[in-house]
């Protein structure tokens, strides 16, 4: 989750709170950032006009001293659990953070009513999803992808051979229950598929891809699923695993 996505469902939090509020460490633990970072976050969000209120001492926090009203979602209760189920059973998939994210402020706005009968219905829906590459990783990950610049990453091989690599991210891929990230390999000049799980470190550069076509990878099975149906995709916008 990037910073400015944090910023809004850290307001989204607040509202939630109302007039209980929530403390630093609270949001610091929610968003997996240090009390610190949530302190500078509920600051630009003062300065930006959101009326924020911070108390001292015992059952101190922040909290929303004026609450927004929005227009309910009309989803039903089933259709809410099902996006919920959704998010939760790919924790391991690019941009969950963003998804998680997103399923917040769809509960936000939920009537009431349909809030309610889902949380219910949640207690019969039980996920359990094998461990996710770390959310520092993830980051990197997404936002080379997002702006098209190379990233540094450090992969362990299926040998345990450690190798530092500069790769151009082509495409995420979830195959074989494996999450997978295909990229332009600098080091070995051409294209690599690599195990998110396998990848212990990676930061974004600042220097942008090359231009490698989608088709270099060859060819992608005709099970693969589009992320966005034919009939809402933008004719510019192909996105697919």
């Amino acid at each position: 989750m990037n910073r400015t996505e944090r910023l809004h469902s850290l307001t989204e939090s607040l509202r939630r709170a109302g007039i209980r509020g929530r403390t630093a460490q609270q949001l610091a633990d929610e968003f997996e950032v240090t009390v610190r970072t949530i302190k500078r976050d509920l600051a630009a969000l003062g300065a930006g006009g959101l009326p924020v209120w911070g108390r001292t001492g015992p059952g101190g926090g922040y909290g929303l001293t004026e609450m927004s009203s929005l227009p309910p979602v009309n989803l039903t209760a089933a259709q809410a659990l099902a996006l919920t189920a959704a998010v939760s059973a790919t924790a391991q998939a690019p941009f969950s953070g963003s998804a998680r994210a997103a399923i917040r402020k769809v509960l936000d706005v939920l009537d009431p009513a349909a809030r309610r009968r889902a949380t219910e219905l949640s207690s019969r829906v039980w996920v359990d999803v094998a461990p996710a590459a770390p959310r520092r990783v993830m980051s990197a990950l997404e936002q080379a992808t997002v702006d098209q610049v190379t990233v540094n990453i450090v992969y362990i091989d299926a040998k345990g051979q450690h190798t530092r690599r500069e790769v151009e991210p082509m495409i995420f891929a979830l195959t074989g229950g494996r999450w997978l990230l295909i990229g332009w390999c600098r080091l070995r000049d051409d294209v690599r598929w690599f195990d998110l799980t396998r990848i212990q470190s990676a930061t974004a550069t600042r220097h942008p891809c090359t231009g490698h076509s989608i088709d270099e990878i060859g060819p992608l099975p005709n099970s693969r699923a589009r992320l966005v149906s034919d009939r809402h995709r933008d004719a510019r916008v192909r996105q697919r695993i």
